[in-house]
């Protein structure tokens, strides 16, 4: 009895020391269950027990549910509007561009034709207005002729028919020269020749236009601005880019026709068949029923046989869906006899249809237009008389003599 009486205090020191050891921990749990959150909630934070916000739930670790967490909201600063929700961004379009009217591009740009081409014309007049004219004086006529890139059978053809008319009429009075002049000049031009594009759909199928031309005379350009003319016309029209080897140039195409809502055809694989682009530009222009396609094609040298067979094979690809309405050949006005070389070699190739002749401002001499003409029997359909997009107009030739002449 004495030693559990001696036992007893050591033993009331256990259980105390261990209700009390209990109650801390207990204490502790507590404190940890009820930690709040003022910020977002992290996944690592503890599951919020239903209803009950910031309080944790049972201790066995499965959360009887799980809140989500709040939407951000964003608090506005002054004179700062707060949107109402996030929109998803979208890409910026390309404005759309509405052309300038067809009717009336070639009066409006006569003022830079006539400076290209007044050398012609004012040397003319004033030899053709002199007092006395002699062997001499028809020399210098003739030689301006030839300078203007008029060709020397055109050339010659004129001057034995001023030669005429200048004794027949025998004055020198400066309106008379110049009407006389005026009317060889619209003749050599032919006027008789149909400069019209046949861009219109028949037997259920779209034109097809294809342009051809060398490097360097603005094929791409010119396809794009005429786009923009058939636009002015409400024609509906699809670009295939079939310039597959120049860099970046089926881009410059897709850039031209979206500043018109004018779709394009093109490859996304660099060095891409040409044929193979011209010939789903084609189909889809088919399937969409739409009034023309026009088919740029890579620049490429007259005097390069397998380049120029290529160009042979992009057109009979194009023929087994649609005939080719249209073959113009780009030709640059400053390069003179040299282009009536390169266009006898395109037109053995694919049967040019219509010339564009694109610089026909600054340097440019124009009588190319009738050197071209007369070796070929092709007309000068379209002619480029700027850098701007609308510079592009269908070719006159009363209103081109009436500019040379101004």
């Amino acid at each position: 009895m004495t030693d559990l009486s001696a036992l007893l205090p050591f033993i009331i020191a256990v259980i105390v020391l261990f209700v009390v050891a209990g109650s801390v921990i207990g204490l502790v749990r507590g404190r940890r269950s009820r930690v709040r959150y003022t910020d977002t909630r992290d996944a690592n934070d503890p599951v919020l027990a239903p209803n009950q916000p910031n309080v944790a739930g049972p201790e066995t670790g499965a959360p009887t549910a799980v809140a989500e967490p709040p939407a951000p909201t964003l608090e506005a600063e002054p004179g700062v509007e707060v949107p109402e929700a996030f929109e998803e961004p979208v890409a910026e379009a390309v404005p759309t561009e509405t052309p300038a009217p067809v009717a009336g591009r070639l009066q409006r740009l006569r003022e830079r034709l006539a400076r290209s081409n007044n050398v012609l014309g004012k040397g003319l007049l004033a030899l053709l207005s002199s007092d006395r004219i002699d062997d001499n004086v028809w020399d210098e006529v003739e030689e301006t002729l030839l300078l203007a890139d008029i060709g020397t059978e055109p050339s010659l053809e004129l001057v034995d028919t001023l030669k005429d008319r200048v004794k027949v009429m025998g004055s020198r009075n400066p309106d008379e020269v110049r009407a006389m002049l005026r009317d060889e000049l619209v003749k050599l031009v032919d006027p008789s020749l149909d400069r019209s594009l046949n861009v219109d759909r028949k037997a259920g199928k779209p034109a097809v236009v294809l342009v051809v031309g060398v490097n360097g005379v603005g094929k791409t350009t010119t396809v794009g601005k005429l786009a923009r003319v058939l636009v002015a016309e409400d024609k509906d029209v699809i670009l295939g880019a079939a310039d597959t080897f120049r860099a970046a140039a089926a881009e410059q195409l897709a850039t031209w026709g979206a500043r018109v809502g004018v779709p394009t055809v093109k490859s996304d694989v660099d060095g891409a068949d040409p044929a193979s682009v011209a010939f789903e530009a084609v189909k889809a222009g088919i399937e969409q029923e739409v009034d023309v396609v026009m088919v740029d094609t890579a620049g490429r040298l007259q005097n390069k046989v397998g380049l120029m067979d290529e160009l042979g094979k992009v057109k009979r690809v194009i023929e087994k869906q649609a005939e080719v309405d249209e073959v113009l050949l780009v030709l640059d006005a400053t390069t003179g006899q040299n282009g009536l070389n390169q266009a006898k070699v395109f037109s053995e190739v694919v049967d040019i249809t219509g010339i564009v002749l694109t610089k026909l401002d600054g340097t440019a001499k124009g009588g190319i237009v009738v050197a071209i003409q007369k070796q070929l029997g092709v007309p000068v359909k379209l002619v480029g008389l700027g850098e701007g997009p609308d510079d592009l107009a269908p070719f006159d030739v009363e209103g081109f003599v009436d500019a040379i002449l101004a």
